[in-house]
């Protein structure tokens, strides 16, 4: 995983847009952004996953691929639909089998921190941040989605709706007043 500062340059999303400006995979911890490494080749990664589902109460999950292959004349939607800044009223919980794809959060300061996620990269994005999402140029990823109870995929775009949105508000009180540990 590669963490750093989006370069807000226009261009296919798919692109690293890299900034130069890499950050510590600390940054993100202050957002309430939660990294692990489960590498697939390992076997033990597996039952990892599966205790470390255990103890965050994580009772479902699935797996997805994304692709042109995989989803025919949808993908190109659907590539667009991840790239629209939104939040979830849930954690995401993202764990990435193969391929690569590129998680961007907001920081406090509203700027864009782009993730470069690989294969064996488990990510916890905290309910109420905001976030996008888009594979790299590779075009391909397989990954496990973990959730609680149910699935609830529900995207909320970001409008002034959701900046008042209850989740949203608890989310940026936790990090102004530093809740997530650095």
């Amino acid at each position: 995983m590669r963490v750093y500062l989006y370069d807000n340059q226009p261009g296919d999303c798919r692109l690293p847009h890299d900034s130069g400006m890499e950050l510590a995979r600390s940054h993100l911890s202050t957002l309430g952004v939660v990294y692990y490494s489960f590498p697939p080749s390992l076997a033990s990664s597996r039952s990892a996953i599966e205790e470390m589902a255990l103890d965050s109460g994580y009772a479902g999950r699935d797996e997805i691929t994304i692709s042109p292959d995989a989803m025919g004349a949808a993908y190109e939607e659907k590539i667009k639909m991840f790239f629209d800044e939104h939040m979830h009223e849930d954690e995401e919980i993202r764990y990435i089998v193969a391929g690569n794809g590129f998680f961007d959060v907001r920081d406090a300061e509203d700027k864009w921190i782009r993730i470069h996620a690989n294969p064996g990269d488990l990510l916890v994005l905290p309910a109420g941040i905001y976030h996008r999402f888009t594979l790299d140029e590779d075009n391909y990823l397989e990954a496990m989605r973990l959730f609680q109870k149910q699935p609830k995929w529900a995207a909320l775009n970001r409008s002034e709706e959701t900046d008042n949105n209850a989740v949203r508000k608890k989310y940026v009180h936790a990090v102004q007043a530093g809740h997530f540990a650095a």
